[in-house]
């Protein structure tokens, strides 16, 4: 729906729609609600119960609250790109829109929490507040204690794991492709370094302890990288599958379309008559599912006309409103 809510009679049909609705959500810079006189303290006088979702670069309050900000300005904040790329290389930012989509999908899950507290009667509406970094800082979540518990600062690692506490990389196999292999634990460890370099070599003292680990981690890397090189991508996977130890491939976005796994669970979908595909709803509920019902709407307003009339107003009613600029349809 396409509204001009700023006018005498779109603000009528805002009011409309907030009194019908469970979820309002935002993302104006700070104070251009309160300025429009549509603050929460008027959203919830129309409606008490709801849940008012307000995103922006830095929220309301705070020292920076009236600055413009953007996804990337959050990935640099919450600490994202300065852990990305090799200790001499510049941070980098990570290829999506880490974000914008992170603040969204946490965004989704404070309006869900606060929709619960309506309907088990515990709260009324309220309003559920997201800084564009806060949901990354909140996500990477070991940089923090990691400085403040142990005085390690965490920083660029390359291609290995934080501060290099585990072994970890991604290596190029002898087909050109990208190993990616990661180890948790000091058992899973001990599987990685047998699927390497054999049991013998797995079994050397050093590799007996987590200190042990950190400190040969160089001469462990580096094996790896030799034992990837040496054999086909598909081959380190089956090698490393045998010794119950994790390896896996690279996927560009041809090897995701091909994958039998994501097919299996039905993770790419379309619609009828289009060519496109999109990731489907993640997560997957069994009783109540999510659906792709369209790809998008090309038009502005294309579903104005639908709103209004769930809203209760006639069809003349809703020409006037086309009319006079209110309400924006296709070809209108």
């Amino acid at each position: 729906m396409a509204l001009d809510w700023k006018t005498k009679d779109g603000r009528a049909v805002l009011r409309r729609l907030v009194e019908n609705a469970q979820v309002l959500v935002e993302n104006f810079r700070p104070g251009v609600l309160e300025r429009a006189g549509l603050g929460p303290e008027v959203l919830h006088e129309w409606n008490p119960d709801l849940v008012i979702v307000r995103i922006s670069g830095y929220v309301q309050t705070g020292p920076r609250a009236s600055w413009p900000g953007f996804g990337r300005a959050g990935e640099a904040m919450s600490g994202l790109a300065h852990m990305t790329d090799y200790a001499d290389g510049a941070p980098m930012p990570p290829g999506f829109p880490a974000a914008d989509s992170t603040t969204g999908l946490m965004a989704a899950y404070g309006a869900m929490m606060a929709l619960h507290a309506v309907q088990n009667g515990s709260a009324r509406g309220q309003v559920v507040e997201l800084a564009i970094f806060e949901p990354l800082l909140r996500l990477i979540d070991y940089h923090v204690p990691t400085r403040t518990g142990t005085g390690v600062r965490v920083d660029q690692n390359g291609l290995q794991a934080p501060n290099s506490y585990a072994p970890a990389g991604v290596f190029r196999a002898r087909d050109g492709k990208w190993v990616t292999i990661s180890a948790g634990s000091a058992a899973t460890w001990r599987r990685l370094l047998e699927a390497a370099g054999g049991k013998e070599w797995a079994g050397q003292p050093q590799f007996q302890s987590l200190d042990g680990f950190a400190e040969h981690m160089d001469e462990i890397v580096d094996r790896l990288g030799a034992f990837v090189a040496q054999h086909d991508a598909q081959t380190v996977i089956d090698i490393f599958q045998a010794h119950d130890a994790v390896a896996a491939m690279v996927y560009d976005v041809d090897d995701i379309l091909a994958d039998p796994q994501i097919a299996a669970r039905g993770d790419i979908v379309g619609v009828d008559g289009d060519d496109t595909k999109v990731v489907g709803p993640v997560p997957k509920l069994d009783k109540t599912p999510g659906r792709l019902r369209w790809l998008g709407r090309s038009e502005l307003g294309a579903d104005s006309r639908a709103v209004l009339q769930e809203l209760g107003y006639n069809a003349g009613q809703i020409d006037n409103l086309t009319e006079n600029g209110t309400v924006a349809e296709p070809d209108r």
